[in-house]
């Protein structure tokens, strides 16, 4: 996506050269500044209109290795120093102002067109992008970056890329020093030493990246780890490419091959869940294709139309494109209220997205670029790089303070003016005042009862890595009455908002094991292999520690339908359970929509009916259960449904209190207010598993 690292010289091309060893020498390919622009049409244009995964990001990394590889071989061989700390700063010097320019127009976007309970998570993305980390974020959080509602996903998530190349630009350098320095002590040629070194790379990562993609694809597709062999193919390439003498025959062939190719993922294969395993060679081999064909010097070869202005052009712009298009897509899918955009809204997103990418090279990159004299240019690097970060951090910062005071105000008098689910109860007196706004804020809606204190060395899984980084707690003075463990995915967890005060309450101990995604159960189908080893690795864990009772859901709701399914895949972790005499409570999954709630009431207000649904539109009357023939013993089943859908009708705030966080979840502060309900049942259920 950028241009930064190795891309187009300030001087003029070189003469056209006969073979793409010699042409590998030139500071300035046209045709890979061609196949750039390919690379970056085939991202926007699958972004804005196409169900599935271009390739065209792949594309980038293997470029962006590609040419900083041949600019630190050039230094080297010419016997020139690295300068490692002057690449560094230079490089994100030239980076960060585009950045900059893209961070703001997204936050000013944001605050005129996106409802407040966004902000908070496009905060908290701005400062994860301007700093590099984006990508691990997101694997954290596990978002599918495939998925096809873009109007469900943030401005900034684009930057997942860019961050994994911030830090390839990073460590990169590092490997060219440490073989620089090898090379001059072990006497063995630069070349060679580093081609086996990013060749150890590229073997470890694809073996990384096939194992992690095969059990945990989501996570992998964010994974730097699961990225590196990309840039050493990159890097390989670049090392092998003076000895590459192929006839020019060959390399016209081998050039329309790879521009084929490349164009033909997605279409001629499924690939969105296969990236970025084995699958993503397909693209990759094709852009080294075009590249290793060079220039042929043909009027019949595909560099022809690559070098041709209009793309070169376009691929000058590449990076500044790649960060305009997605943020303008996501903003007009939310502003719209659409999960897709047609032929003329995706005309006019790119259009707007190619006027905003000339603007910001033609007077800000290139600018910056130019700017710095010689003897002036260490300092004014360093001040651009702090300018830079300075100019998002402070207003990022104010806005999230302020949304912070906000936030701790409506707290402050939640008990009075937002008593929620205790509203419904007998004999409930409102006593709130006709103006308290409900809570929580829009703007901390991401905020999620959690549990960060990780387990304890006495109580922390060894059986397998699937559980023992996920194992959380949350620890009684002295020694608890009970433990109550909590498996399953986020539809368990959210429950911990009242789990957590009631164990308080009896003194009880609370642990958590969650995977996101992941519903608890034994051979449950259709399950990912990471989602199957957590799962028996966690019930693994319950035999060995024996809580007094494992919590977790019991069935699964539809959004479109009203059917709702009995997890079966209990039934067989009751009969583990029961024989080791650990009790099982499940609870009842509350009701799906097909659109995020907590938006639809900034939108159209609380009492619209279009944030509301008939209970029987969205669960059957009676909930399954699981067989208890099958599970060899009785499975109580909480139902909280009365509390969430009252009067058969599922409201969005109740209590002046926001229900749903988003299209499925219950908000924290909701859950909270279901106490009183939620300890009686939750020990009657107990009661009723230790009677029987």
């Amino acid at each position: 996506m950028d241009h930064a690292a190795g891309g187009r010289s300030d001087q003029p091309p070189a003469a056209r050269l006969g073979s793409a060893g010699e042409s590998a020498h030139r500071k300035f390919r046209p045709e890979v500044q061609g196949l750039r622009a390919v690379a970056v049409l085939m991202v926007v244009t699958y972004h804005v209109w196409f169900d599935r995964v271009s390739g065209g990001v792949d594309v980038f990394l293997l470029i962006s290795a590609f040419l900083m590889t041949l600019t630190f071989v050039r230094r080297m061989e010419s016997g020139a120093p690295l300068g490692l700390r002057r690449h560094w700063a230079r490089l994100f010097n030239r980076l960060l102002p585009a950045v900059v320019v893209v961070l703001l127009g997204t936050l000013a976007a944001t605050v005129a067109f996106v409802p407040r309970s966004r902000w908070s998570g496009i905060l908290e993305q701005t400062w994860s992008s301007l700093l590099y980390f984006q990508n691990w974020l997101l694997a954290f959080q596990a978002v599918d970056y495939s998925a096809f509602n873009q109007s469900t996903s943030s401005p900034l998530q684009h930057f997942w890329s860019l961050s994994i190349q911030g830090q390839v630009f990073i460590l990169w350098p590092l490997l060219f020093g440490t073989t620089a320095l090898l090379s001059r002590r072990l006497g063995i040629g630069f070349r060679r030493l580093t081609a086996v070194l990013f060749g150890l790379v590229f073997v470890v990562s694809l073996a990384f990246s096939i194992y992690e993609t095969n059990t945990n694809q989501t996570f992998a597709y964010f994974d730097t780890r699961a990225r590196l062999w990309e840039f050493a193919l990159g890097t390989l390439l670049a090392l092998a490419l003076p000895y590459l003498r192929l006839p020019r025959a060959a390399r016209i062939a081998a050039g329309w091959i790879g521009v084929a190719a490349m164009l033909s993922v997605g279409f001629a294969l499924d690939v969105e869940r296969g990236f970025p395993g084995y699958v993503a060679l397909w693209p990759l081999l094709a852009a080294a294709s075009v590249i290793v064909a060079g220039d042929t010097g043909s009027r019949f070869g595909a560099d022809r139309i690559l070098s041709a202005r209009p793309l070169v052009k376009l691929g000058d712009i590449s990076y500044a494109l790649y960060l305009w298009h997605w943020p303008i897509l996501v903003i007009y899918l939310v502003y719209r209220g659409r999960e897709a955009v047609g032929p003329v809204g995706g005309t006019a997103i790119i259009g707007l997205s190619l006027v905003l990418a000339y603007v910001t090279t033609r007077f800000i990159e290139t600018p910056v670029r130019n700017r710095s004299k010689p003897g002036e240019r260490r300092l004014r690097t360093l001040l651009g790089i702090l300018i830079s970060l300075a100019v998002v951090a402070t207003p990022v910062a104010a806005l999230q303070t302020g949304l912070k005071i906000e936030a701790q105000r409506l707290v402050e008098q939640a008990d009075k003016d937002n008593p929620g689910a205790m509203s419904l109860l007998p004999g409930f007196v409102d006593r709130s005042s006709e103006d308290a706004p409900p809570i929580p804020d829009v703007t901390r809606s991401r905020e999620w009862r959690i549990l960060h204190a990780k387990c304890p060395p006495e109580l922390r899984p060894t059986q397998s890595e699937a559980t023992s980084g996920a194992c959380r707690a949350a620890l009684t003075p002295g020694t608890p009455d009970k433990t109550i463990l909590v498996i399953g995915d986020s539809k368990a967890e959210q429950w911990l908002g009242a789990i957590l005060p009631m164990a308080e309450k009896h003194n009880y101990r609370v642990q958590t094991l969650v995977f996101g995604g992941c519903r608890y159960g034994l051979e449950v189908k259709g399950a990912a292999a990471a989602c199957k080893e957590f799962n028996a690795a966690a019930t693994a864990y319950a035999v060995e520690t024996k809580p007094d009772v494992v919590f977790t859901v019991g069935t699964k709701a539809d959004y479109d339908t009203p059917q709702e399914q009995a997890n079966t895949g209990l039934e067989k972790v009751a009969q583990i359970l029961t024989k080791a005499g650990i009790p099982l409570i499940t609870v009842r999954d509350n009701p799906r929509f097909t659109f995020n709630v907590m938006e639809c009431v900034e939108r159209s207000g609380s009492a619209s009916s279009e944030c509301s649904s008939p209970l029987d539109a969205k669960l059957p009357a009676i909930a399954p259960r699981l067989d208890e023939k099958k599970a060899g013993t009785k499975v109580p089943l909480m139902d909280m449904t009365d509390l969430i859908c009252p009067d058969e009708l599922c409201r969005p705030v109740i209590g002046n209190v926001y229900v749903y966080l988003d299209h499925n979840h219950l908000t924290a502060d909701y859950v909270r207010t279901m106490l009183p309900e939620f300890d009686k049942r939750f020990h009657a259920a107990l009661d009723s598993t230790l009677g029987s």
